[in-house]
């Protein structure tokens, strides 16, 4: 017997110990879940470019949580850059009319959220005091 996991859980908060931006983050992938079944199989690698950013970046967040302030940088750093490609190819996908503009527009809402939440999160990584 399968099951559904968003079937089961759609009604449930999120588990506890994630962080915001990681449930912020699978609030956009959910979006482009639904969206990408859109695509014609010809644009199939840019479907498959976009989801393989958005699992490393969620990789490189909940890896970025489990570890100390002092070693978070890298990682972050990495997510920003990945996350700065993703809006690059979620804009390519819009100006190749591949994806609709109200499409376009609710991902980059939930993404610029997410850019937001890890600037932040930069930030207060920065601002880490060195040790003595």
């Amino acid at each position: 017997r399968k099951y559904n996991f968003h079937i089961i859980y759609a009604h449930k908060a999120p588990p506890a110990g994630n962080l915001l931006i990681i449930n912020k983050f699978i609030s956009a992938y959910k979006l482009w879940d639904n969206f990408k079944n859109h695509f014609s199989k010809k644009y199939k690698y840019l479907v498959i470019k976009i989801d393989v950013l958005f699992i490393d970046i969620l990789e490189l967040f909940f890896a970025a949580s489990k570890l100390t302030k002092e070693q978070k940088s890298p990682s972050l750093n990495k997510a920003s850059g990945r996350l700065d490609i993703l809006k690059f190819f979620f804009q390519f996908a819009w100006d190749l009319k591949i994806l609709e503009t109200k499409k376009y527009i609710l991902i980059g809402k939930e993404l610029a959220e997410t850019g937001k939440m890890l600037g932040n999160w930069l930030k207060s990584v920065g601002k880490q005091t060195p040790p003595e």
